[in-house]
């Protein structure tokens, strides 16, 4: 088997897939999680339907990976005799900033440059780059390992789209700039459809709209990414789970004087108590806001409002900027399972030629299928992503183009 374990590092967490890439399949998934506070763990056997959670004790990463290790080779959930068996490692980074516009091998220098940026990304690089340390501890000598970068899709942005109206001087000097987010999930998805309608995407014009707790939009164009909702940070955009999404910068520095706010206690306001949660004061979920506003919930019925309003002025932002559009995709947690954000995104937009099929879009959870009427001059489709699985195909590529040089 050719086994490529693929890990997403985050400040307390350690997600990981084991896929055999000879059919693309999943071995085995979990997550080593409450790092630094405690610890538990869960893992999973798709194949079999094992399932195993148990607390444990994780100080830093590194007891994280050597728990990883044990469940993945002991036990009722062994599916390995050793780590050895491991072909590659592929890691999801967050932020690669202007350095890392593709996947690379990891080398110590590597793994500086990655925390080196985590003033752009406090709560995810520098993570990464202690999980990168940890897993390079924990593995056999010499087995390769490979970083992708989320922002790297994004880099493809002309400077009209990732500048701000800021002195230029504060992006030469502090690299302050939009660099997008999702990207690794908007590079699969769009690619995916490409398949499914049967075009070359480097002939297409999508608007890839990834929507979940954490939501973005993306003009996809001749396959690159022109323009993307998220920007400096994972906060701007449409509105979130708890976050606000874009907002007047006035209006920031207003709320920060009326609640006496530090610039740290504005940003854990921003990020964590806003969103879909600060406006309906009912929770962070979409399931539970579109529950509350079919029961009555007029604050739940507008949070449902306005997160469907602002998807629709992308889409035709990004139609106007493409010069035309060709799809339009929906992924994602809400993107994939919720026909009530899909419908009401579609609705009137018969003046780019959106139409879709209400009935079968009310089928449709996560599954790949085309929800738009045979008369909608722009297609409309759900297409599941699998960040994990572009990881492990980018990590083998990447090893296969150092092994040439």
């Amino acid at each position: 088997m050719n086994l490529v374990l693929v890990v997403n590092a985050g400040s307390s967490s350690l997600k990981y897939q084991l896929l055999d890439m000879d059919d693309e399949s999943v071995i085995a998934k979990g997550n080593c999680d409450r790092i630094g506070i405690g610890g538990h763990v869960s893992h999973k056997i798709p194949a079999t339907g094992y399932d195993y959670e148990a607390d444990c004790d994780f100080p830093t990463h590194t007891e994280a990976f050597e728990k990883l290790v044990e469940v993945l080779t002991t036990g009722d959930g062994k599916v390995i005799d050793s780590m050895s068996e491991i072909s590659a490692v592929g890691h999801r980074i967050v932020q690669g900033a202007e350095i890392f516009d593709k996947a690379c091998m990891v080398t110590d220098e590597v793994i500086d440059q990655i925390d080196g940026l985590s003033e752009l990304a406090p709560v995810h690089n520098h993570p990464h780059a202690l999980a990168l340390r940890a897993c390079t501890k924990v593995l056999p000598k010499g087995t390769p390992q490979v970083v992708v970068f989320d922002t790297a899709f994004h880099q493809t942005m002309p400077p009209k789209a990732y500048l701000f109206g800021l002195p230029y001087e504060d992006y030469k000097e502090y690299h302050v700039r939009r660099y997008g987010f999702h990207g690794t999930s908007h590079r699969f998805v769009s690619h995916s459809l490409a398949d499914a309608m049967g075009k070359d995407i480097k002939d297409l014009k999508i608007v890839s709209c990834h929507l979940g707790n954490g939501s973005s939009i993306t003009a996809v164009n001749g396959g690159k990414s022109v323009d993307t909702s998220m920007g400096f940070t994972p906060l701007d955009g449409i509105i979130m789970g708890t976050r606000c999404g874009a907002v007047d910068p006035s209006a920031v520095t207003f709320v920060m004087a009326k609640h006496g706010f530090d610039a740290h206690q504005m940003s854990e306001y921003m990020n964590k108590k806003s969103g879909f949660l600060g406006l309906s004061g009912v929770g962070s979920d979409n399931r539970d806001i579109c529950a509350a506003a079919e029961a009555g919930n007029e604050r739940a019925k507008l949070t449902s409002d306005i997160l469907q309003y602002q998807i629709k002025r992308y889409i035709g932002a990004y139609a106007a900027i493409m010069n035309g559009i060709d799809a339009v995709l929906f992924t994602g947690g809400i993107g994939e399972n919720s026909w009530e954000v899909r419908e009401a995104v579609c609705a009137d937009m018969s003046y780019f030629g959106i139409e879709i099929d209400r009935e079968l879009n009310k089928t449709v959870k996560g599954k790949l299928m085309k929800i738009s009427t045979p008369s909608s001059k722009v297609e409309v489709w759900v297409v599941p992503t699998n960040e994990e699985l572009l990881i492990a195909r980018d990590t083998l590529a990447v090893i296969a183009e150092n092994a040439k040089k």
